[in-house]
């Protein structure tokens, strides 16, 4: 039996439920026992703009999207002109058979540049400039097309049921487009108005609606259209497997490590963690690990990042969450924790810049950012994750080092993972541990706060702890925390506060500094999101005999120069691969490796990299037809 890989997009105006249809379609196909990889785009708008969720089904392990739809359910004129070459021959596309003579001009959504270059192509091809003239394209390269009145279909849904609000529920065209999907590939019905009593849980109303709209529209579809080739009838499920968005992973994985104190000022894509935190509050997690997470939303990031560091000087763990724009704000006092050896875990969830740049599109943009953050010398962990289910763990990671070491911890996440909707392996609590290092519980005789120790770490105090007076300041200090300006004490407070970066490379195990995924004469080098596109690009090739190494930095910085090293040693080509113009991660490896970069695979068009553009790249490097600079492109 062939296996199943099937990728299926709709698409919208945002705020029309896009999201929600896209959850439902990912529920009902991980409830069958498939894998999902599913990724959101949309315009920084509230409402209006384009947006389109794409959704990526497989009975194998996957982990990126491809460039190729099977099938587009579209309730939109914009989606149907936007994606139609995307979908691949023998797929499908139903459509709002209302929008036919819709023209290009007539969809105001529509950006110049992007009309420019469909306009050259239906005349190139001697196409009207309307929906029908797209269709027809599609059509001859071998799609399917299945046009549905959905204002048709509430309307008679509104006659069977003598619901006549019904008429005008064009906010249910979601719900059509996702039964009318379902219903073409013959997917059980059972799951889908399950995952529609799920979703709507708290107004059963609606659900009710919803499921009749949904009943009615799967019948239609399932009757009407029998030409298609591909069905999503169920497959065995793994078990222990979970349906998770992108921010669950740090979310869940701060109230399990004893994060009890996170502050945040809004900003895309980092404040859905702080609102999934704040809806989950309470968490028991075994006996020793109860209590709640205050949730604390700040006037700016400069009043996060100085709430968090009040917070942790109590002994509390703390973090906040932001985004590059906010980072830029919290760097002055990230050299004061970074002075004053508190720790703290910063989740930096990137986004393209520089300055507001693309808000609500993806990049890599913030690494260099990350590591120079701050003014002068002093210690900080730069740590990075590269898909959901690593980041649940990380987090704990990201603590456990804050603690240790007594540093301030960045740890890099991005909007790709944020927008991500995966299928993965339950969360395990039990496999993330809490270290508080050198946290005093009592303090007996004189205490110095930054006592001079061998290993360059002096036990902690905290706030309101007896006999554990201490002193914080912005200016250098003695042991005690007094401000002094001694050139002697300088140089070994510095020295002691910057022995930390050797340490960490010393004492945090190799394979959570990095990743391998094995080497060969062409190794990648990476790190964060683009860890999914590149292992399934990697498989791709692998089944046409070209083998490719990779390893996935995680640590990088302080950048494990000598293990990085000794993995490479036998490769001969190396390529980065980042989603960021300058190759960022490859200017620290050449400055701490002192090796060139190969090629370069860059994406910074704010869309996530599918393993489809990887594959092809590294296609070309193998066969020695690529610029040394292969910048990719997909995406609307």
């Amino acid at each position: 039996m062939s296996s199943v890989d099937f990728t299926w997009l709709i698409g919208g105006p945002q705020g029309s439920g896009v999201d929600s249809g896209a959850n439902v379609f990912s529920k009902v196909c991980a409830q069958m026992g498939y894998q999902i990889f599913g990724k959101r785009e949309f315009y920084s708008n509230i409402k209006g703009d384009h947006s389109y969720f794409v959704v990526r089904v497989s009975d194998k392990d996957i982990h990126s999207n491809v460039n190729d739809i099977t099938l587009m359910a579209s309730f939109d004129a914009e989606t149907i002109f936007r994606h139609f070459n995307e979908v691949s021959k023998d797929g499908g596309i139903i459509y709002d058979s209302d929008l036919d003579k819709i023209t290009t001009d007539e969809v105001h959504t529509l950006d110049t540049y992007f009309k420019e270059r469909l306009h050259k192509e239906l005349t190139f091809k001697n196409k009207p400039f309307t929906i029908t003239g797209v269709l027809e394209i599609a059509k001859e390269k071998g799609v399917n097309l299945y046009p549905v009145s959905f204002r048709e279909i509430l309307s008679n849904l509104a006659e069977e049921t003598e619901n006549p609000k019904l008429k005008g529920l064009v906010r249910m065209f979601n719900v059509l487009a996702v039964s009318l999907s379902l219903g073409l590939i013959k997917m059980p019905l059972d799951p889908l108005l399950q995952s529609i009593d799920s979703i709507f849980s708290k107004k059963s109303q609606i659900a009710e609606i919803n499921k009749q709209a949904a009943n009615y529209a799967y019948d239609y579809a399932k009757s009407k259209f029998d030409n298609f080739q591909y069905s999503l009838t169920g497959t065995a499920k793994r078990p222990d497997t979970i349906l998770v968005q992108g921010h669950f992973g740090t979310s869940i994985g701060k109230m399990v490590s004893g994060c009890r104190f996170q502050s945040y000022y809004p900003i895309t894509p980092a404040s859905d963690e702080s609102v999934y935190l704040e809806s989950h509050e309470l968490l028991e997690i075994q006996n020793d690990r109860p209590g709640s997470t205050i949730v604390i939303q700040t006037e700016d990031e400069i009043s996060a990042m100085g709430m968090m560091i009040g917070a942790a000087l109590t002994g509390t763990r703390a973090s906040t969450s932001t985004s590059g724009p906010g980072f830029a704000l919290m760097t002055e006092a990230l050299g004061w924790a970074g002075i004053n050896e508190v720790p703290i875990v910063i989740t930096l969830y990137q986004r393209s810049g520089p300055s507001t740049g693309l808000p609500t599109r993806h990049g890599q943009d913030d690494l260099l950012f990350a590591v120079h953050a701050g003014h002068g010398d002093f210690p900080k962990i730069v740590y990075a994750s590269g898909d959901i289910e690593e980041s649940f763990y990380d987090t704990g990671r990201c603590f456990n080092y804050a603690d240790i070491y007594q540093i301030p911890v960045i740890h890099m996440m991005d909007k790709f993972l944020s927008s991500s909707v995966v299928t993965c392996k339950k969360f395990d609590p039990q496999k993330v541990s809490i270290d508080r290092g050198l946290l005093l519980d009592k303090i007996e005789g004189e205490y110095k706060r930054f006592a001079f120790t061998d290993d360059g770490i002096s036990p902690r105090s905290r706030l309101g702890l007896d006999n554990g007076v201490f002193w914080n300041t912005g200016d250098e200090s003695d042991e005690f925390g007094h401000i002094t300006e001694d050139p002697q004490i300088r140089i070994k407070m510095m020295d002691k506060r910057m022995s930390r970066l050797d340490l960490v490379l010393s004492r945090i195990p190799d394979d959570e500094q990095v990743v391998s995924f094995g080497v060969s004469d062409y190794t990648i080098i990476s790190w964060g999101s683009t860890k999914g596109p590149i292992l399934d690009a990697i498989s791709m090739l692998k089944k046409e005999g070209i083998d490719i190494g990779f390893i996935q930095i995680k640590l990088i910085h302080p950048f494990p120069s000598d293990y990085v090293s000794s993995l490479l040693k036998n490769t001969k080509t190396i390529i980065d691969i980042e989603a960021n113009h300058s190759g960022q991660l490859g200017k620290i490896f050449k400055q701490n490796i002192s090796r060139e970069i190969d090629y370069f695979i860059l994406k910074y068009t704010g869309r996530g990299m599918t393993s489809t553009e990887i594959y092809d790249s590294l296609k070309k490097i193998v066969e020695n037809k690529a610029n040394k600079r292969e910048v990719l492109s997909h995406g609307a």
